[in-house]
Parts: structure tokens; sequence; C-alpha cells
């Protein structure tokens, strides 16, 4: 029984520790949209994704609310949208995503990150070509024919659709975000996850031992306040 209790208490710690990390950065995606697109979701698609992310993640209608209204607020105008590129150990690429509104913090944070954690950090753009920018959304697997779908999404700018076990992921060009995230919504698809996104144009295997080395550096990146996402060529 006390075992029990004590995994009981563990696992919601764990839950909340998560959420703690996880909301301010669902918030600061919402923000940052609305403020490059405007606050009315309808007329805003990025928006209305990062919105549906939010939700997936049980994320509450208040603070979604208000990352929406910190759009029109002083501090809103100093997040910049920055991306650094860097390397770790077995020939492993990293691009990493931040919203920032201090910068020479997030930068020293970050490459303090690489040169602590077995990695480096390189000048920016040295990754420019090996990622492409891509639309993708992780959606709900849906009751109808996959193949029905991806006919119906090519106008939209599907290029590429697959499968796993319970949802599909949907790519298309950094330029289709809106009309594809149109599509995915008249196609009545559930959105888990929708963002632009750095594809690797090739990747690389590594097995547990050398997986396990390069996952500490990327946690660490993942914790930290002002990264949003990191992006990696490991397959």
């Amino acid at each position: 029984m006390g075992r029990a209790f004590e995994y009981r208490r563990a696992s919601k710690e764990a839950r909340w520790d998560k959420m703690s990390k996880l909301f301010p950065k669902l918030g600061k995606a919402i923000t940052v949209a609305a403020k490059e697109g405007g606050c009315d979701p309808d007329l805003n698609p990025k928006l209305r994704t990062a919105i549906a992310t939010a939700k997936a993640q049980n994320m509450p209608k208040d603070n979604i609310d208000a990352a929406i209204k910190r759009a029109n607020g002083k501090d809103s105008a100093d997040i910049k949208t920055i991306f650094y590129d860097g390397k770790a150990a077995h020939g492993v690429q990293i691009v990493v995503e931040t919203a920032t509104d201090n910068p020479t913090r997030t930068v020293a944070n970050v490459k303090s990150i690489f040169n602590k954690n077995g990695g480096e950090m390189l000048p920016s753009g040295s990754l420019s070509f090996m990622f492409a920018r891509k639309a993708v959304f992780h959606v709900e697997k849906p009751a109808t024919d996959l193949e029905e779908l991806e006919l119906a999404l090519i106008d939209a700018g599907l290029e590429e659709m697959s499968e796993a076990e319970d949802e599909i992921v949907i790519y298309g060009d950094y330029t289709s975000f809106g009309t594809l995230s149109e599509g995915i919504e008249q196609a009545g698809l559930n959105v888990k996850k929708g963002a632009l996104e750095f594809v690797p144009n090739a990747t690389v295997s590594l097995d547990d031992e050398a997986y396990a080395e390069v996952e500490k550096l990327i946690d660490k990146l993942e914790d930290d306040d002002d990264v949003q996402a990191v992006y990696t060529n490991i397959e």
C-alpha cells in the first residue's frame, strides 16, 4: 500500500513537473503565432494550430486566452524566434528553436548546454542545407480510408504522409502551412500537434549507448525555458 501510494505521488509529481515546463512553451507558441498573424484564430491558421496543439495537451482555456492576449502586450513586442545550430557526438546535427525576449541570455544558455554535454554550437546557418523547413501535423488516425485522405490533401499542399500506431503525420512545404491546416480541418481530423519544423534531409542511426549519450544533451536543451523545440537528424 505504501509503495503504491509513493508511486502514485511520484507519477502525479512527474505530470505536474511536465506541465509546469510544457504549458509556458505552448503559451509562448500561441503568443508568437498571434503576434505574427493576428489574434483571430479564424483568420490565422498558425494560431488555430497552436491552440489545437495546446488543447491536445490539456492546457486550460484560461491559459490559452491569456497567451493570446499577451500578443498585444508590451512584453510580446520583444519576443523573437531565433534558431541556433549545433552538433553532438556520433554525427548528430541539432537545430534549436527558441522564443526569447533576451537573445543574449538565450544564446549563452544554449552554448553552455552544448559545451557541458558533449556538443558544440555552430555558426548560425551552418545546417541550412542539412534540414528542410516543413509544415508538420500530427493528427489522430481517422476511421476513413487513408488513401482517399491522402488524395484529398494533395491539393492543400500534402507532400508526404506517414502512419503510426495511433496517429498519422502529414508533411508539406512550409509555404503550405495555411492551406494544409485548412485542408486538415475540412477533413475533420483532430490535430494533436502542428508546427513548422526542421526535417533532416538525411539521418543517422545510433545504437542504444550512443543514443543515451546524445539524449542527455537533447534533454538539457529541451528543459531550457527559452527553447521551444529541438530538431535532430537522428533516425
